[in-house]
């Protein structure tokens, strides 16, 4: 009878024991998936609601991305994520006379999220006007790629 009680609190005690490691990995699992490390900052230069004023509009805007939803036409000239890096690419645009709007959307492809990243860095670390366009045009064809395209 001793033994089986002694048995009975060692299962008990592994079975806990197991069960606090196996929670604390999904618990760290939770705290990234579902903390803001999924908000990107979309920079929207505006909404048209036909080809014509969209082509119009926008033909000296490059790089751009068009995403049509709803019978609308969403032109985005960024995707970053981080703030400064959506201050210094809105301003670009604004000093051209521009009005961008930024706008937090969250994102689930871990892959296109690491890869904004990769891109806020090179960013971060530069001044030129051209340098950060041709950043944002794979930034831009990274999106339409991994996420529209896949949807």
């Amino acid at each position: 009878m001793k033994k089986l009680i002694i048995l009975m609190i060692t299962a008990i005690i592994l079975g806990g024991i197991s069960g606090k490691i196996l929670f604390s990995k999904y618990e760290n699992i939770d705290k990234y998936l579902f903390d803001d490390n999924k908000r990107v900052y979309f920079l929207e230069e505006g909404v048209y609601s036909n080809k014509k004023s969209l082509e119009t509009n926008t033909k000296n805007i490059n790089p751009k991305l068009v995403v049509e939803d709803n019978n609308k036409y969403y032109v985005y000239v960024g995707i970053t994520k981080n703030k400064k890096n959506a201050n210094k690419i809105k301003k670009m645009y604004d000093d051209k006379g521009y009005s961008i709007y930024q706008k937090e959307k969250s994102i689930s492809n871990l892959e296109f999220l690491n890869n904004v990243e990769q891109f806020d860095m090179l960013i971060e670390n530069t001044k030129k006007e051209r340098d950060i366009s041709t950043i944002q045009e794979v930034v831009l064809a990274n999106y339409e790629e991994m996420i529209i395209n896949q949807g």
